[in-house]
């Protein structure tokens, strides 16, 4: 009944998506979406164009990527490798804690702190006050803890034997956590790093906060930019009739953001599939 349960509700979600998405595109072609480099549908001429958004949300995604993956990785190896087990006990959880924080507090932490004070007051960048740089930072520090989580966990899993051969071997530490554990929780570890990447891809809260209004096809991380989660908090707040075009842009986005990210999940289950290692 729960799995039935949860496969009903994602069929929800996409109905409720798919109908207004269907009625934007017997509007608007969706060549001129999905190719399009100006997206102003609020304004004349209206302009459908979603690259803008597109090229913002990777951008606060990449430089959230750039945080996340090495030091979660690397929080991983410690927790799995060095850490004693009183340590990790202690670790772990404070670890943890960063993915309880509400979105909404990392949001004005990167607007408050990171723009203003740590990259204009202290580091002097010729930042905007919206900027993705700060937004994927801080968001990079939001999914860290999902990454070094689920990759500890990956770890854990590799069988002790591995080890004690390795060590055998005459492998040191360092070799045993880079060139034997690691390779071996390969599959679990890019799993983590999807999931990372998708939780980035859809954060809204962060992204509307500290990276700006403004679609732009720009990669320069000084410069405001809007991504699709940004677009869609700020349309949905009321401001546009519903049942009208730009309305409708919601759900477009929405579908497109839905499509980015299970292709994603199914190349991260393709992999895991392929690669993954099992052990007696």
């Amino acid at each position: 009944m729960c799995a039935a349960l949860s496969i009903l509700t994602t069929v929800g979600i996409i109905v409720a998506v798919a109908v207004p998405t269907v009625e934007f595109f017997g509007d608007v072609g969706v060549g001129e979406f999905l190719t399009g480099t100006d997206w102003s549908p609020s304004f004349q001429p209206e302009s459908f164009g979603v690259l803008p958004l597109v090229v913002g949300t990777l951008v606060t995604t990449f430089w959230a990527c750039a945080l996340a993956i090495p030091f979660g990785l690397g929080a991983a190896i410690y927790l799995s490798e060095y850490a004693t087990p009183r340590r990790r006990k202690m670790l772990k959880p404070a670890l943890e804690v960063l993915a309880g924080i509400p979105t909404v507090v990392f949001g004005y932490f990167a607007l408050q702190f990171v723009t203003k004070v740590l990259f204009m007051d202290r580091l002097h960048l010729p930042v905007e006050i919206f900027n993705p740089l700060s937004a994927g930072l801080v968001m990079g520090v939001m999914i860290l803890p999902i990454i070094a989580t689920l990759s500890d966990d990956a770890m854990t899993a590799v069988p002790s034997a591995l080890r004690e051969g390795a060590y055998g071997l005459g492998a040191s530490k360092m070799q045993v956590a880079t060139r034997v554990v690691v390779p071996a929780a390969l599959s679990g570890i890019v799993a983590s790093f999807v999931l990372g990447v998708s939780r980035a891809i859809g954060e809204t809260m962060i992204v509307a906060i500290a990276a700006g209004n403004t679609p732009k096809m720009t990669i320069n991380p000084y410069e405001s930019i809007q991504t699709m989660t940004g677009y869609i908090a700020n349309t949905a707040r009321g401001d546009i009739a519903t049942g009208t075009t730009q309305y409708k842009t919601i759900f477009a986005v929405a579908t497109l953001l839905f499509v980015i990210t299970f292709v994603l999940n199914m190349i991260s289950i393709r992999f895991v599939r392929r690669f993954r290692e099992v052990y007696d």
